[in-house]
């Protein structure tokens, strides 16, 4: 018999998963589930119950529900005592025709016999007796059950609640979220999502940090793996989701959590998922699900860069998490579950547990608040007073910086190494000489610091797996959000991260002056040396194996971090040491729309540090590209306009009109030609691109009649011919998360913590 520790759930949490048994299993519709100190029961219907084998049971029906926290606990006729007067009423009022006891205990042929004869005894005409070995089964059989009472997921044995193949496929993934899901509260936003998965194949969870994407993400891949038999893969970059795309299989879920960033906005990123947005609809039109998460804030920053229009779904696949729409229940459930499966004494929560109501209610109670109280390493200095938990509610950023202040030198040192990775270093340790000489500074070694994250793993970090590598990571990127904040404040912690971190990740977490980007570490002006130093010696970068790549990544991650994470003061070192850039970037590579080198232009003429000469040259550059309708950028980006005077701007305009219209029809022959060396995509993906870039000029011209209509005529050939070439791919498979929102609501007058001590 396969278990589940039901004693785990709380009695709350018991009755939701007795009424959904009841809906989903027995087929019975339960209006209200009712919970009275002296009712003598927990739900009630009439009507006709229809079993699926036997008699048809008829009347009023009453449920109960009899929770036990014991594991492997028998039910006992004792433990009825006070149902049996409450039952003997309910017959004379005649509310009870039949008697449903459903319970997480055991019961014995000896019980059922004996309750049997009690239940005659009192005039209860038919019955029904559900214990926790039919409970199991049940959950164990129905996949749909599971996945609306997904904390089951973390209740159980994961190799032998899922298939053999499942099971293998998931394990790595799943296995190390087992003590997360087994605190999973259901939200709105879950069912939203799950909704978006089905529909689109595709969706985007965004939120503030510490709002739920990552629980949310984990219970779709969960579903996806149980219900669908999906090949789940948990990655971090667009180019591993190329590299593990399977097209002859259309079997695979790609979850990509902070796929923007992890607290700061990486425009690489995003880059490069405009370079592969094509492949991405390959796949989902071949049946591959994709689950993204993002900060809202670093998420607004991507989407001035992402090409929306080139791939809807971003904004009709998106699922807004509003903490501030939790419901009341939503945030008790969440502290209770963590609570109630978290590390604290019972002493401790029965000290707790009188504020336990404030703290749900707080309006900067989040779900990381719950996780935090629940383990120790956050609350060790804390003196239970309701002042006290308050202010652990309210200013949670300061205490958690605390924690870690408090932490030893190995501990930090620990800490150190992931932040300096970027988040996630790979496990077994394997350092660098300058990671070396980092922890050495900060008081620790190697040895020390494995031994720091054992110490420290499910609490302040993560032991995981993340693309079938082993990596220790924060447990919740608001732990690097808090260290970044101490690094900032402290001088000799900034020059050792500086120094002994990787130049390509220094360059995704620092700027140099404050230029406006959230969660990063600012380097001060006094340090500029450190970074510029750095920057001069980086020629190659690793992300690439070849030696063009290489060079050409490095000068990428360079004009990017001058673009957007470097001050005027910082931009005017770097050129006094480098004054060639101007020559390097005033004849960027195609497509404008990714080009780095244009973002550096854009930059240096706002500060006022690009010379007249270069700028001519660049802007020549650009109208010539654009005269022959090889790259119209220019008319969609007002920044990149700014380059231009307002009779450079005119004059490209108006050579536009004379120039390019006229040899339109070219343009879209060319297109259309080169489709036989595209032949994975469909014609009218082919077309895409010529397609956008007649919305362009139809924008521009909207207001000339003349000019539109020759721009609408090329579009209806372009149409027809995607016509003519078109051909039907095979169908995407039809799988629809079996997952319904609940709209019950179990109405009672008990505390949802009355257990949580017990």
């Amino acid at each position: 018999m396969i278990k589940y520790d039901l004693h785990l759930l709380g009695w709350y949490e018991f009755q939701k998963l007795c009424l959904t048994i009841t809906q989903e299993i027995l087929g019975q519709t339960v209006m209200t589930f009712l919970d009275s100190n002296d009712a003598g029961k927990d739900g009630a219907f009439s009507g006709i119950w229809k079993q699926k084998d036997g008699e048809d049971l008829t009347g009023n029906f009453v449920i109960q529900c009899k929770f036990t926290n014991k594991s492997d606990k028998n039910l006992r006729l004792s433990d009825l005592d006070d149902e049996f007067s409450k039952i003997e009423r309910l017959v004379l009022e005649k509310r009870c025709d039949c008697y449903v006891l459903m319970t997480n205990a055991g019961i014995s042929g000896r019980f059922e016999t004996t309750f049997s004869r009690q239940l005659s005894a009192l005039g209860v005409k038919t019955w029904r007796v559900f214990g926790s070995n039919w409970i199991y089964s049940q959950i164990h059989e129905s996949t749909r059950l599971r996945t609306l009472v997904p904390r089951i997921y973390g209740l159980g044995d994961l190799s032998q609640i899922l298939d053999e193949r499942a099971y293998s496929q998931a394990r790595q993934l799943l296995l190390s979220m087992r003590d997360d899901l087994s605190k999973i509260v259901i939200t709105t936003a879950y069912y939203k999502a799950a909704k978006a998965l089905s529909d689109h194949g595709f969706v985007l969870i965004i939120g503030e940090p510490a709002a739920g994407k990552t629980t949310i993400a984990s219970l779709l891949a969960m579903a996806a793996v149980d219900q669908w038999k999906l090949f789940t893969l948990k990655l971090d970059t667009p180019e591993l989701v190329i590299k593990h795309w399977n097209s002859d299989a259309p079997t695979q879920l790609f979850w990509i959590d902070d796929a923007f960033g992890v607290t700061q906005y990486e425009s690489n990123l995003v880059n490069n998922w405009n370079h592969i947005l094509p492949q991405v609809k390959a796949m989902i039109k071949q049946g591959i699900k994709i689950v993204m998460t993002s900060r809202d804030y670093i998420y607004r920053r991507a989407r001035n860069d992402l090409k929306e229009g080139a791939f809807p779904l971003f904004n009709e696949s998106q699922v807004v998490i509003d903490l501030h729409k939790l419901t009341m229940p939503e945030k008790e459930q969440i502290l209770y579950n963590h609570l109630k499966l978290g590390r604290h004494p019972k002493q401790f929560l029965t000290k707790m547990k009188p504020f336990l109501n404030d703290i749900a209610n707080n309006s900067r109670f989040i779900p990381e608040t719950a996780r935090r109280l629940a383990d120790p390493a956050f609350t060790k200095q804390m003196y239970i007073s309701k002042y006290s938990l308050m202010q652990f509610v309210e200013k949670q950023e300061s205490f958690l910086e605390d924690v870690i202040r408090g932490l030893d030198n190995d501990c930090k040192a620990a800490l150190a190494l992931i932040y300096m990775n970027n988040g996630q270093v790979v496990s077994p340790l394997e350092l660098e000489q300058n990671e070396y000489d980092a922890i050495n500074k900060l008081g620790s070694d190697i040895g020390s610091c494995i031994q720091a994250l054992e110490a420290m793993k499910d609490s302040l970090v993560q032991y995981t797996f993340i693309e079938d590598n082993s990596v220790w990571r924060f447990k919740h990127p608001t732990i690097g959000d808090a260290y970044a904040r101490i690094v900032s404040k402290s001088p000799e912690q900034l020059e050792i991260y500086l120094y002994g971190t990787d130049i390509e990740k220094v360059m995704e977490q620092v700027t140099c002056g404050n230029v406006g980007l959230e969660k990063t570490i600012i380097v001060p002006k006094a340090m500029y040396n450190i970074i510029l130093e750095r920057i001069l010696l980086f020629n190659e970068s690793e992300a690439y194996k070849t030696d063009y790549l290489s060079r050409w990544g490095a000068k990428r991650k360079i004009y990017t971090f001058l673009s957007r994470r470097s001050s005027k003061d910082f931009i005017n070192l770097y050129i006094s040491k480098n004054p060639k850039i101007f020559e390097q970037i005033v004849k960027p590579s195609m497509s404008f729309h990714y080009s780095e080198d244009i973002d550096l232009v854009i930059k240096l003429n706002e500060l006022q540090l690009l010379p007249e000469n270069y700028r001519k040259e660049f802007v020549n550059y650009i109208a010539h590209f654009t005269i022959s309708g090889d790259d119209l950028y220019v008319l969609r980006n007002e920044d990149l306009q700014k380059v231009f005077t307002t009779m450079e701007l005119e004059e490209l305009k108006q050579k536009i009109k004379t120039q390019l219209l006229p040899k339109l029809e070219g343009v879209r022959r060319k297109r259309e030609d080169e489709f036989k060396t595209y032949n994975d995509d469909t014609s009218e993906e082919h077309m895409e691109d010529f397609f956008d870039k007649m919305n362009i000029l139809q924008e521009e011209f909207r207001e000339e009649e003349n000019v539109i209509e020759v721009i609408e005529n090329e579009v209806s050939k372009a149409k027809n011919w995607v016509d003519e070439h078109l051909f039907q791919k095979d169908e995407r498979p039809d799988r629809v998360l079996d997952i319904t929102e609940e709209k019950t609501i179990i109405t009672t007058s008990r505390s949802i913590f009355d257990d949580v001590d017990i």
